[in-house]
């Protein structure tokens, strides 16, 4: 008598083999529709998106940490210590720069005020690398302003998880860091970048090289937020000195250091370029 075979299971069913190598091109689609359907869903088709270093604290967490620093090296015997010293102006930077959060949180309340006076087709949506620190400033901002934002998170070793602030069905998670650049890019109409470290200066050089080869089609005006910071991290003054990018390469880019500032220059440009 023949034996009867169980049924086997559909490939897209099968678990072991969607996580192995050979169904790598299908996790990346997958990394490509499935948001596509979501925007699609919540009808979101222009995006403001800021960039900012996670580890900026908000100016209540950096004076907090300040203050334990301080009474570590009060308690200490060696107050002297290299390592203690590096530690509180460490601190101190963190305090400096936790402007920048409180900056972010109100810009990203005003842009998205600004977004909700306009026709629903047109709205400009918050969206920001889902995790903690400048991240987590614009968001809090849009949801001050009981607006809409996107968190684009991205699995990491040290497992980067998302803030309060987003909007819970606009949160993602994505696993390969170009598919999360190409949906901030796709969307965005303008960008807001805050002081960040490597990350942060990838976003910026990677979409300016974008704009610079002509690979971007589109008008995308680009914040530079706190002149202070960048000014010590990047020269572009120099890089167009020693002739690596020309003069008109600059002007791809405007610095700004104040919350009105920034507001008025990217109402300015996205009404110019998109409503208008």
């Amino acid at each position: 008598m023949n034996k009867k075979l169980d049924k086997a299971r559909k490939a897209y069913k099968n678990l072991d083999f969607l996580d192995s190598n050979d169904a790598r091109i299908i996790r990346i689609l997958s990394e490509l529709l499935e948001p596509m359907q979501r925007f699609r869903k919540h009808k979101i088709k222009n995006t403001i998106v800021f960039f900012g270093s996670a580890r900026t604290k908000s100016p209540l967490e950096a004076k907090k940490h300040l203050t334990v620093v301080k009474e570590d090296i009060a308690r200490s015997i060696d107050k002297s210590d290299p390592a203690l010293q590096e530690k509180l102006k460490i601190a101190q930077n963190q305090v400096f720069l936790s402007r920048y959060y409180q900056d972010a949180v109100d810009l990203a309340k005003r842009l998205t005020s600004w977004s909700k006076s306009l026709n629903s087709a047109s709205r400009f949506i918050v969206s920001s690398g889902g995790g903690f620190g400048m991240m987590e400033a614009a968001n809090k901002g849009a949801m001050k302003a009981r607006g809409k934002s996107i968190g684009l998170n991205i699995s990491l070793p040290m497992e980067q998880f998302p803030n309060q602030y987003i909007t819970p069905e606009l949160n993602f998670e994505f696993h390969y860091f170009f598919m999360r650049k190409f949906w901030f890019v796709y969307l965005a109409k303008g960008l807001v970048i805050f002081p960040g470290g490597f990350g942060t200066l990838d976003e910026l050089f990677e979409v300016l090289t974008l704009i610079q080869t002509k690979k971007l089609d589109k008008n995308l005006p680009i914040v530079v937020y706190g002149s202070e910071y960048w000014n010590k991290v990047i020269n572009l003054n120099a890089m167009m000195k020693y002739g690596t990018i020309s003069k008109a390469d600059l002007k791809l880019i405007k610095f700004c250091d104040t919350v009105d500032e920034a507001f008025i220059y990217l109402t300015k440009e996205l009404t110019k370029l998109y409503l208008a």
